[in-house]
């Protein structure tokens, strides 16, 4: 039971860490890593980006006194893989590290890790407790196990409503293009730090012809996310902020155009 709480907590920190990379570690998960001798947490570190140090090589690489590894116990939010991709595999640097002991949150989805990870450690003779807030960490990283589990992207529906159930007002043809506020500064503040966390955000006709919206975090730092807007026959005017060229913007219509370029207004087309 004793073990069971310390497991807890230092997963949570495991957590905690991950969270410091939402918004630009996709596609890779976020992940945080903790190692522990005596009780003491003697390095710790977190995926930051594609490409980059796993949060594994970042707390092993943060321990001051290497000699401790051999008798330390290393937590991590998700399975360490096991294969090469932009980075070595980290269930090798573990083994290499003679780390004893290490705790999972929960296995990885995606089909080259897949288990491959714990089988390589328990094959090197490491203990592996696996599921410890296992639910905590799934939902960390639901956009990734959705893609990999449901092969689909993970989807979340935002609108601004009144308190009496309404979404606009009645607008005329004539109306100029511009937003109807119902949120306040402090929850459109809100939202595009939202958007800096997702990969993409999709609009459809009428939003982008009444509302005239970017799309983009201009309220939050940190990076816009990739544009999408449901235009079927193409009859947007190429004047609207989402074909200004500031943010990568795709286009999906039902027109067929076998010639590879860029429509009218620079608005990239899929048939």
């Amino acid at each position: 039971m004793e073990h069971d709480v310390l497991h807890k907590k230092y997963m949570k920190r495991c957590i905690d860490l991950a969270r410091l990379g939402c918004g630009s570690t996709a596609p890779n998960p976020m992940v945080g890593s903790v190692i522990v001798c005596g009780d003491r947490i003697i390095g710790e570190g977190f995926h930051r980006k594609a490409g980059l140090a796993h949060a594994e090589v970042k707390a092993i690489g943060s321990v001051k006194d290497k000699d401790q590894l051999a008798k330390s116990i290393l937590y991590v939010n998700l399975e360490p893989c096991a294969h090469t991709g932009k980075t070595p595999p980290c269930s090798d640097l573990i083994i290499h590290c003679r780390i004893p002991s290490v705790v999972i949150g929960t296995l990885d989805p995606h089909e080259v890790v897949g288990g491959k990870g714990i089988a390589r450690l328990h094959q090197a003779g490491i203990a592996v407790t696996t599921g410890i807030c296992r639910d905590s960490c799934i939902d960390l990283n639901k956009r990734f196990f959705t893609y990999h589990l449901l092969k689909r992207p993970y989807i979340i529906l935002k609108w601004a409503q009144s308190a009496d159930g309404f979404i606009d007002v009645l607008r005329e043809k004539s109306d100029p293009a511009r937003p109807n506020w119902i949120s306040n500064e402090l929850s459109r503040k809100l939202v595009h730090k939202w958007r800096t966390e997702e990969q993409a955000i999709m609009v459809g006709t009428y939003t982008a012809l009444l509302d005239n919206p970017r799309l983009n975090a201009r309220e939050w730092p940190g990076k816009n996310p990739l544009r999408i807007v449901l235009d079927r026959t193409l009859r947007l005017p190429a004047n609207l902020h989402l074909f200004d060229q500031q943010i990568a913007t795709l286009i999906i219509n039902e027109i067929r155009d076998e010639t590879v370029g860029l429509c009218r207004g620079g608005r990239k087309k899929i048939a």
